[in-house]
């Protein structure tokens, strides 16, 4: 990708956060570029390759990061923890491209979604393959997997809704206290 796309898609992945996709139209994209807007599509072909961007791009950081948790070899417990981190860390990093990831990939064409949800299962699966883990070495409670990966999930990707990068805590203190909080609610 060329340097002017990723400043394109940078562009429009703050806009899309402030606005919303929907919201987002091409002369916003290409005024906030400080471009003309028939120039952009020199650069892209629409705002949905943005989109379509934005999420697979995320989808891909997530998936790598959990199989190299999952490759690893450590006990449940210190996998969950290295994937508290790094769903963590990739969120922190990329705040703006998360908060469009999670709330807009609903706008992705048909097949680009049924493909966008393929790898979302993925990385649950991902998951869910610690909690059981857990559960089999005797480290973590017997619990209702899925329930307990959903609410894990969703625990951590709330983090966009308040994340701060100037903020009290840092990225790895916000994955302490969630790793340490969701861990006292599965460890036996």
């Amino acid at each position: 990708m060329t340097e002017r796309k990723l400043e394109i898609l940078s562009i429009a992945q703050s806009l899309f956060k402030d606005n919303g996709y929907t919201a987002t139209s091409m002369r916003d994209i290409a005024k906030a570029a400080n471009v003309e807007p028939a120039s952009l599509y020199s650069h892209i072909n629409g705002k949905e390759e943005l989109l379509d961007t934005t999420c697979f791009s995320m989808a891909e950081k997530f998936i790598n990061g959990i199989a190299e948790v999952n490759d690893i070899y450590f006990d449940a417990a210190q996998k969950l923890k290295m994937a508290v981190d790094t769903h963590v860390g990739i969120l922190a990093t990329n705040l703006n491209a998360a908060i469009v990831f999670q709330r807009d990939w609903r706008h992705l064409s048909d097949d680009r979604k049924a493909a966008f949800i393929v790898l979302r299962n993925q990385y649950e699966e991902g998951m869910r393959v610690i909690v059981q883990n857990g559960i089999d070495e005797g480290l973590f409670n017997e619990v209702d997997v899925k329930f307990a990966t959903l609410t894990l999930l969703s625990s951590l990707n709330w983090i966009v809704e308040w994340y701060d990068a100037e903020g009290r805590l840092t990225p790895a203190e916000i994955a302490e206290n969630l790793y340490n909080f969701v861990l006292t609610g599965l460890k036996k």
